[in-house]
């Protein structure tokens, strides 16, 4: 047993030597990258999401809940920046979890990963076409419903062939290299910023300032849910929840991450583009509900096309016709960036031994992952073709928050590690084993400030402490959804049990905060810490239990697949285990360091270890 959970915790070996080596080719810039996180982010749901949430959510002050959801993504996002910095490989969220978590951990993540962008990739090629059919009059779904309905639940009510097509062609484009599809991206994206900088710029010159401080309007069937009017009409609450819902639409940046081993300059180019596309999405979704709010009353905005309908009364007709370029390209951009990641976490999965090895095949032509690409590319297609996707939509928010989570933990075990992976192997799996394990030098650790640089006890203290973090997270999340109704009645024992619990979190990041940090130089880090990553697994953790109950099911399901293909295969064919016959398990310490050139059996390392301890 005590083998079988070492394997389970079993870290990728980064060799600091050769982190830039790569079958991929190298070809990106920091503005393709830039390019590419907007372009996936910035959407067609720019034209919708800004006016729904004004109308239903938060009124004027939904410029508020744009802020408030983009700081939230741009702490996820200063801990993808940092792990771009520090291991430029091809797989985002899975590769920084396996050389900071463990092998099973990134199995997790990568599997959700792919879920994610497989559903991902046919939600956006199923709206692409949906949105086309509307231009034409609905010919195609009227065509397709009566020829070849399906009234099969879970199931499209008829195959949507094109949406089919339209995947097929993005895969092909994604084989043919990765700088042709950046190309496309780059372009599309432009007149996509073009058309929001449109919007934005007519919409300010239609601004009535009247409107962001409304009367509360008379109950009628259109206002009857409009609020108490003014900029505040569903009150600061109106804000928060709309801030939930606007925090999915900046989902998407993390595929820069993906692009590790096919930029010129990743250490750089990665941090620099992630801040600077989450950046330039807010400006786009901050100018956009602003003038959309300063046009028209949020009451009046129409729930499907706010932004065409917005213009039309105000004798602006053309914007039509100019929104809806915007949108279909926004909507190929979209569906470039959902897809654009998929094939790079499946290489690099099954590079490292975690899926089959066929799908890691790197074309010597085109330098890219071939088989991969085209395997997800049919499968995304497939699913855009046959299944009715809204119910699964919400299985992408799993995915993506359970990523946002594991990086955010990651960056803060590695920064208290006292060797960061890229100084020695990453899975020494004894770097906790310790001199002194007494309570006493525990406690005493815990609110130690003096240690200029990490020991073994400080990083065995910041480890346990972050653990602990996180469980009390999950605990504090569980009663703010569930005792919901009691903490706003006030009642007094449902906010002591808030209160005990946010204290506890709040000695253990002071107990952290004290603990040093290793000092190994990085192009970027993440500022405030424990404070800001602490923050964002609170901020997904919350939301990722807000899902409903539907969706965990359906996520169980999907996890069971995936835990069948670990054990049965990956357990055993990954890169990592062969790479365990061959490592001491030897305490890192000046002092033995010799003990590094002795190879142990399995039972002799445990012997070795146990010898340590004593």
């Amino acid at each position: 047993m005590s083998s079988f959970c070492r394997k389970l915790v079993r870290k990728k070996y980064v060799d600091p030597s050769s982190i830039t080596d790569t079958k991929l080719s190298r070809c990106l810039t920091t503005l393709d990258l830039t390019a590419l996180g907007i372009g996936s982010t910035l959407g067609a749901g720019i034209y919708v999401v800004a006016g729904q949430v004004a109308k239903d959510t938060a009124g004027p002050a939904v410029i508020l809940s744009f802020l408030i959801a983009a700081l939230a993504s741009v702490l996820a996002g200063l801990c993808y920046a940092e792990f771009g910095a520090r291991v430029p490989k091809t797989g985002s969220a899975y590769v920084y979890s396996y050389v900071t978590v463990g092998e099973f951990m990134a199995f997790v993540i990568g599997w959700n990963l792919i879920l994610e962008y497989v559903i991902g990739t046919a939600s956006v090629a199923r709206a692409w076409s949906s949105y086309f059919d509307s231009l034409i009059h609905k010919s195609i779904q009227t065509f397709f419903r009566d020829n070849m309905p399906m009234s099969i639940g879970g199931l499209s009510p008829y195959p949507d062939f094109f949406a089919f097509g339209i995947t097929l062609l993005l895969t092909c484009i994604l084989t043919l290299g990765v700088k042709e599809s950046s190309r496309f991206n780059n372009i599309f994206t432009g007149v996509n910023l073009l058309v929001v900088l449109y919007v934005v710029i007519c919409g300010f010159i239609k601004a009535d300032l009247s409107n962001w401080s409304l009367p509360k309007p008379p109950l009628n069937s259109t206002t009857d849910k409009a609020g108490d009017g003014g900029f505040l009409p569903f009150g600061f609450s109106g804000v928060m929840s709309g801030a939930a819902t606007c925090f999915y639409a900046f989902v998407g940046f993390d595929c820069i991450a993906t692009t590790g081993e096919e930029v010129k300059n990743p250490q750089k180019a990665i941090p620099i583009s992630i801040v600077l596309s989450l950046f330039g999405c807010f400006l786009a979704y901050f100018g956009v509900s602003a003038a959309i709010t300063l046009m028209s009353p949020y009451y009046l905005l129409d729930h499907d096309a706010p932004l065409p309908e917005v213009f039309s009364k105000v004798g602006w007709d053309v914007a039509r016709y100019i929104i809806a370029v915007g949108a279909v390209c926004g909507l190929s951009t979209s569906l470039l960036g959902a897809m654009f990641p998929l094939p790079r976490v499946i290489y690099a999965m099954a590079s490292d031994g975690l899926l089959f090895q066929f799908l890691g095949t790197v074309s010597e032509r085109f330098k890219t992952p071939v088989a991969g690409t085209l395997l997800s590319g049919l499968f995304a297609g497939f699913m855009a073709m046959m299944f009715d996707l809204k119910e699964l939509v919400d299985m992408m928010s799993i995915g993506t928050l359970l990523a946002y989570t594991l990086v955010a933990v990651s960056v803060l075990l590695l920064r208290y590690r006292v060797n960061s992976f890229n100084q020695y192997r990453a899975d020494d799996r004894d770097s906790l084993i310790l001199n002194d394990t007494s309570s006493v030098g525990y406690l005493q650790q815990m609110f130690n400030h003096k240690l200029r640089t990490p020991t073994h006890l400080s990083e065995t203290v910041s480890f346990w402490n972050i653990t602990i973090i996180c469980v009390l997270i999950i605990a504090e999340s569980l009663i703010l959804i569930f005792l919901e109704d009691f903490i706003s009645s006030g009642v007094w024992w449902s906010i002591a049990l808030v209160s005990v619990v946010g204290l506890l979190i709040f000695i253990l990041v002071y107990s952290t905060w004290l603990q040093p940090q290793n000092q190994d130089l990085v192009n970027f880090k993440v500022p405030l810490l424990p404070i800001l990553p602490v923050i964002s697994v609170f901020v997904n953790v919350y939301l990722m239990l807000k899902l409903s109950s539907a969706t965990w099911i359906r996520f169980g399901v999907w996890m069971f697949l995936g835990f069948l293909i670990y054990f049965s295969y990956s357990l055993h064919h990954s890169v990592e285990s062969q790479h365990d016959e061959h490592i001491p398990l030897s305490p890192r310490s000046d002092q033995d360091e010799s003990s590094d050139d002795n190879i142990f059996s399995e039972d002799e390392e445990s012997d070795h270890v146990l010898w340590n301890r004593k």
